[in-house]
């Protein structure tokens, strides 16, 4: 017997491909999720409790989303290939390539430099890796994509056992991959004169993705544990004691203001008034009801503390306690959650109610795909062009949005915007576009991309940060936040275990693609 092996313990040749598949494809969710939660935050589509960006995010904040990126994601990829590849599993290999591809773009789109060619090297003695440039990680990043498109176009001796997004159709795979190669050309096209017309070659393939059916997304089941499958936003709101998150008062006000026919599926209203809109203020349950507006709100003209009609949530960077307003306050309702279409019920959320978990998590969609085609198109001054996908755009949104109401039992659909609301709306923007100076039109692309965008802010802080549109987010409750986040420190895992990197002392270092003004005056809504 070799007493220098653990019969118990499984070396990475002996671990199946299939399950190393897996654990990367529920591990990218999970960090796609979380991120696209802090690019929510920082942009006002969801809400953000601090008065200062530099304080919003403690480093230790993201020390599970570097975890889940280089010792889970990264990592089983790395340890996969190779089994993979001599098994022929070119399209496990292929699907790895393409979600480790996007993962080091998002880690460069949040932290700018990061390790990358010394990376996962322990095994080498290097336990301090130096971190790369964020341009030659987003270059290894376009190879891997091209890598990917390669092994799905070869025939694999076996197929993924489970692909829970496009079910081993290996063309909307394809399609996904030129869709990142969208998004890097749209990225980083202050700095790269060829992405304009790198990007529009792929546009003349038709081989993106352009239809909500070919749309990336994750959709959750309806199990409450061992395990827990409900989408998280579900799994968080719909509980014994009442909703645990706020909701963005700009977003939900802006879409009750312009009579949008998503706000129902958004969000659902747990009462049908606010205090200090439809009845009296009340210092217990919504403290600034009793207070007055900060002057630059008042001068902005912005909204302050509450909304009428019930929707219940909080202004960006009201950091007040949490009183007992679990069964009061907004929640979210059956898109993106899987919760509740609101039908003007004003019952209180519980478990199980509506959809009971079973939504998405939004990953790359087409209606996506056109707001970054009408930002190409203001690029280069085509603005009619412009104006075509904004409305295309919003469009694809709407009707993807409606298809979930029928997923809860206990609906009213009658509430539902009808086509003839539906149609007028579109028309509405479309004329709205038509009238509006450039600089009008670039802040309602904007605001049409960051409704759309509801489940997943990261293309939205990009843009953001990329244009300083749209200028008319409300703006934090303190007046002087310091500057907007550029970029994020760095975990505290990484920086307190790596000699070779130090801790970024502020959060207006601008990540690579990012030319614009220094912060504090850009972006504009600060």
């Amino acid at each position: 017997m070799d007493l220098t092996e653990d019969p118990n313990f499984l070396t990475p040749e002996q671990a199946d491909v299939d399950f190393y598949l897996n654990a990367i494809e529920r591990s990218y969710v999970s960090l796609m999720q979380n991120f696209g939660n802090y690019g929510a935050q920082v942009t006002r589509i969801e809400y953000m409790g601090s008065r200062n960006y530099l304080n919003a995010y403690s480093p230790t904040a993201f020390d599970d989303e570097w975890d889940l990126a280089y010792r889970q994601i990264l990592a089983d990829v790395e340890a996969m290939t190779p089994i993979a590849q001599e098994n022929e599993q070119f399209h496990h290999i292929a699907i790895a390539q393409l979600l480790s591809a996007n993962v080091l773009i998002t880690l460069v789109d949040y932290f700018g430099d990061i390790p990358y060619s010394e990376a996962l090297m322990g095994d080498e003695g290097n336990f301090n890796p130096a971190v790369d440039d964020g341009a030659a990680v987003y270059a290894a990043a376009e190879s891997l994509i091209d890598e990917a498109i390669a092994n799905f176009n070869m025939e694999a001796a076996a197929e993924p056992d489970y692909d829970p997004f496009y079910e081993g159709d290996y063309e909307n795979w394809v399609k996904l991959a030129n869709t990142l190669k969208m998004k890097i050309y749209v990225q980083t096209r202050l700095v790269d004169d060829s992405a304009l017309s790198s990007f529009n070659q792929i546009v003349t393939s038709g081989d993106f993705i352009s239809s909500t059916d070919e749309d990336f997304q994750f959709r959750y089941g309806t199990n409450e544990n061992q395990p827990d499958t409900r989408n998280g936003r579900y799994a968080n709101n719909y509980t014994p004691t009442g909703a645990g998150s706020y909701l963005s008062n700009w977003l939900m006000g802006t879409m009750l203001e312009d009579s949008d026919p998503r706000i129902r599926y958004y969000f659902y209203r747990q009462v049908d008034a606010v205090p200090g809109e439809e009845v009296d203020p009340n210092e217990q349950t919504l403290t600034c009801s009793m207070e007055s507006a900060p002057q630059h709100y008042i001068d902005g003209g912005y909204t302050f503390c509450s909304l009428p009609s019930g929707y219940w949530g909080r202004d960006h960077g009201d950091n007040d306690g949490t009183p007992g307003d679990g069964f009061l306050r907004s929640t979210y309702g059956i898109y993106p959650a899987g919760g509740m279409f609101d039908d003007s019920r004003f019952a209180p959320v519980s478990q199980g109610a509506g959809a009971a978990g079973a939504g998405i998590t939004p990953l790359m969609l087409a209606s996506w795909v056109d707001f970054m085609r009408a930002e190409m198109a203001m690029a280069e001054g085509d603005e009619i062009t412009a104006q075509e996908f904004v409305v295309s755009g919003t469009q694809k949104s709407i009707a993807k949005v409606q298809s979930f109401g029928a997923l809860d039992p206990d609906a009213d659909l009658s509430y539902a915007p009808s086509e003839e609301q539906v149609d007028s709306f579109l028309s509405q923007l479309e004329t709205e576009l038509s009238s509006a100076s450039t600089d009008e039109k670039w802040n309602v692309l904007a605001e049409e991309f960051w409704i759309a965008s509801f489940g997943n802010g990261t293309l939205n802080y990009n843009f953001y940060r990329r244009t300083g549109y749209p200028t008319t987010l409300q703006p934090n409750r303190e007046p002087n936040p310091g500057g907007f986040i550029r970029s994020f420190r760095y975990p505290a895992n990484f920086v307190n275990n790596n000699s070779s990197v130090s801790q970024k002392q502020e959060v207006t270092t601008t990540v690579f693609w990012d030319t614009n003004p220094a912060s504090p005056s850009f972006p504009e809504s600060n």
